[in-house]
């Protein structure tokens, strides 16, 4: 079955081409009417939920008799249908949208080369398949973020197999999909089963009442290996949807990792976008996803963090707690730095004071130089690019680009006399007077 992926009122679905496909030239010439009895039709034979059929086909229903869907133009008359849809089904998944380009590519009749799957893999192409950056943060932690389960097969593949071998070999990983509005479920199989022995169960979908549901299982063969066991944190949030759901539940159900951030949309059903003669495209969901990790979906719900934070501050509160679980591993000096990384993530989420005005520690120390401006310290030296000081409580500071040096400035008589500089968990390097 071939699979492409675009986006209805803002979630990644799954599309399959061909469907209930209505010819371009029928577009234009499609009653309303004969474009809501088709909605009927494919809810009657193909929603998800058997028992909630009936009341669907009865909101729309009554829209007809009402006249609620006479005379108007055909962007109205999907909003219409959305929102009585909404009504009922209370699914994120179930939507009806005018989208005649969307359509004609569902249906086999690309206007132009921009609706034809090899347009989608080339976007895909240059997206990276959804690997929008790696880098890697103080501590070794590896980090990704991860726009999209994109897949397209082999390419999709490598991108991942490539983000994977640059994420092992950080002390500890995190995986952003805050901004994840999910994709493919083969997509997520092949991620989650870097961090999972093989052939593990993960899903059962529940396809519109069939008998036997579609299972996946971990991979047994991975290119880039295995990271079994090692610290990992996904960031989470209401724009965690679908897909991006399935994995984060993966993490949470298997206890293979933390989740922080905020609880993710509820998106669970499994989706086909059909083609519907005037230019429309339906939404349905056709499968119910049934995690092997907890016996359960997240339609409605979502899936909580296991450690609560606000969207902006997700990332450093995940970077905080890998710190401060890495600084208990390792030998002394390994853990002297670990520790003080952790304590500047610490301050960079809950600011400390110094313990005088900024302006008492500006000044000159030989060919260093401390600097005041807009409310912050900035130190220098010589010629050298200035770099902002992070406030660790009293007289001391970190350096912003070098979070594990520590800055310590020495009063005498309520005015600073001098700074020293240490590496964390070692004596200062050296101690540097106030010449002026």
């Amino acid at each position: 079955m071939r699979r492409l992926m675009m986006t209805v009122a803002g979630l990644a679905l799954t599309a399959i081409p061909g469907q209930a496909g209505a010819k371009a030239d029928r577009q234009a010439t499609a009653e309303p009417r004969e474009a809501v009895a088709a909605v009927r039709r494919q809810l009657a034979e193909r929603y998800v939920l058997t028992e909630r059929r009936a009341a669907l086909d009865a909101v729309l229903a009554r829209g007809l008799s009402s006249g609620r869907y006479d005379g108007v133009d055909p962007a109205s008359l999907a909003e219409r249908v959305s929102a009585d849809l909404a009504s009922v089904g209370q699914d994120k998944h179930l939507s009806f949208s005018y989208d005649p380009r969307a359509a004609a590519m569902l249906g086999n009749a690309p206007v132009d080369d921009r609706q034809s799957p090899e347009a989608f893999a080339r976007e895909a192409r240059a997206a990276n398949f959804g690997v929008r950056a790696l880098s890697v943060l103080p501590g070794n932690i590896r980090y990704m973020d991860y726009a999209g389960f994109t897949w397209t097969g082999a390419e999709s593949a490598a991108a991942i197999d490539q983000a994977m071998r640059f994420l092992s070999g950080g002390d500890a990983v995190i995986i952003d999909l805050r901004r994840n509005g999910g994709g493919s479920p083969v997509a997520v199989q092949y991620l989650v089963s870097h961090f999972l022995p093989a052939d593990r169960p993960l899903v059962a979908f529940h396809m519109g009442g069939r008998a036997e549901p579609e299972r996946m299982s971990t991979l047994s063969e991975l290119p880039a290996g295995r990271m079994i066991g090692k610290p990992l944190y996904v960031l989470t949030s209401p724009g965690s949807a679908s897909a991006a759901e399935e994995f984060a539940g993966h993490v949470a159900g298997f206890k293979i990792g933390e989740l922080v951030g905020a609880p993710t949309a509820g998106a669970a059903f499994r989706n086909e976008l059909v083609p519907i003669a005037g230019g429309y495209v339906l939404s349905i969901s056709v499968g119910r996803p049934v995690l092997a990790s907890t016996g359960r979906d997240w339609e409605g719900t979502g899936i909580a963090p296991t450690i609560p934070a606000d969207g902006k501050d997700a990332l450093a509160v995940a970077e905080l707690h890998a710190l401060k679980r890495l600084a208990g591993e390792g030998p002394a000096e390994v853990r002297a730095t670990r520790g003080a990384l952790a304590e500047v993530a610490e301050a960079r989420l809950n600011p400390r004071a110094a313990a005088r005005p900024i302006d008492a520690y500006a000044g000159s120390f030989g060919v260093r130089r401390v600097t005041a401006e807009d409310g912050r310290l900035y130190y220098q030296l010589e010629d050298r690019p200035r770099v902002a000081l992070i406030p660790l409580g009293g007289d001391r500071f970190a350096l912003e680009s070098d979070p594990a040096l520590r800055i310590d400035f020495a009063a005498s008589n309520d005015a600073v006399s001098a700074l020293s500089i240490s590496p964390a968990g070692a004596p200062p390097m050296g101690r540097y007077p106030r010449t002026g």
